[in-house]
């Protein structure tokens, strides 16, 4: 995934300070550091962060295993909020409940420094894949 990775670790996934810590097309686990820059005006993790941990650990598992066939993107990205988070860290868990020829559906586990379950999302991905000779 190095040439991958040079393209996932740029841009807004930098700018959150994302640490993947492990990536295939099976499983992919990324930590988060909360910090005040993360906050909404009430002093909680914003649910953006929540969605954009999903939609990032989701995203990168699915185009691992749909490798050189094409890319994917995400089509649909419902989240929970189930804990308030005012710091710490976050680790966002995704693994994949359906892969079909079109599109895939991973479920993603976002949990704070203690291991309770904080979010919870299902990301749906369409798969786009190359055209012969592109």
């Amino acid at each position: 995934m190095s040439r991958d990775r040079d393209q996932v670790d740029m841009g807004f996934v930098k700018l959150l300070g994302l640490r993947f810590e492990e990536a295939s097309g099976d499983r992919v686990v990324l930590a988060c550091p909360v910090t005040a820059d993360l906050h909404q005006p009430y002093g909680l993790v914003h649910g953006g962060v929540h969605a954009t941990l999903a939609e990032t650990a989701a995203s990168v598992g699915a185009a691992l295993w749909f490798g050189d066939r094409g890319k994917v993107v995400g089509i649909s990205n419902h989240t929970d909020f189930l804990r308030a988070v005012r710091g710490g860290e976050l680790r966002a868990e995704a693994t994949p409940l359906a892969r079909g020829r079109t599109t895939q559906l991973w479920q993603v586990e976002i949990s704070d420094g203690d291991g309770r379950l904080v979010a919870h999302a299902k990301v749906r991905l369409q798969n786009v894949a190359e055209a012969p000779g592109a």
